[in-house]
């Protein structure tokens, strides 16, 4: 039986193109904050802090054995509130995101390759293997959430939210669902209290930085 994937593990698996293992279309900011907020959520999911929109309270520094959510516990330790540490998350996206991918690589949800662009620019892409469906699996969850009434698991709840708060899902999913079950994203985004109050914090500084470029 594989390992239920962390919100960050997933985060991490949208924002690769099944396809050509490359990112999705022009992220911007949005990747790094919505990586961000999944490693706040799964930290407040473990016990580890408390958080809303303004609020944040570590409770416990207790490593959880897990590099991504313990090197992400002992950034934030000195924040004062959610936003600053969502911003100093986001300003290590690049490290950590490296720590996550090597364990999506390690459990063999993601097969790196180095290659070149036009033989002179070095290129890394992560294929999704055709034998894991769980990597394909998040993306259609999400799908599945949207095109049905059914109510989803709060962890798709969360994840949808922050795909949403960073305006990732036109990158993720077709344009046309999107357009006609817009009330049905707003009901799932609002379902969990974290989303609530994590996501908004999160869309509070991915306007920010869309506004300052």
């Amino acid at each position: 039986m594989s390992q239920a994937l962390s919100l960050p593990e997933e985060i991490v698996l949208l924002t690769l193109d099944d396809a050509t293992g490359r990112p999705v279309g022009r992220q911007g900011p949005a990747a790094g904050l919505a990586l961000a907020g999944a490693l706040m959520m799964e930290l407040a999911l473990a016990g580890r802090v408390d958080t809303d929109r303004d609020r944040l309270e570590v409770l416990s520094t207790e490593p959880l054995g897990d590099a991504a959510l313990d090197g992400a516990l002992a950034r934030i330790a000195g924040a004062e509130d959610s936003r600053g540490a969502l911003m100093l998350l986001a300003r290590e996206e690049a490290g950590l995101r490296a720590t996550l991918l090597a364990r999506l690589e390690e459990q063999g949800l993601l097969r790196r390759v180095d290659g070149r662009v036009l033989l002179i620019f070095p290129e890394r892409r992560w294929l999704k293997p055709e034998d894991r469906p769980e990597p394909r699996e998040v993306r259609a969850r999400l799908l599945r959430a949207i095109e049905t009434d059914d109510i989803p698991e709060p962890r798709e709840a969360l994840l949808l939210g922050l795909a949403r708060a960073t305006a990732l899902l036109p990158l993720l999913l077709p344009a046309e669902l999107l357009a006609i079950r817009q009330e049905r994203v707003a009901f799932l985004a609002g379902l969990e209290a974290l989303n609530r109050s994590l996501t908004q914090a999160v869309g509070d500084l991915y306007s920010i930085r869309m506004r300052s470029g």
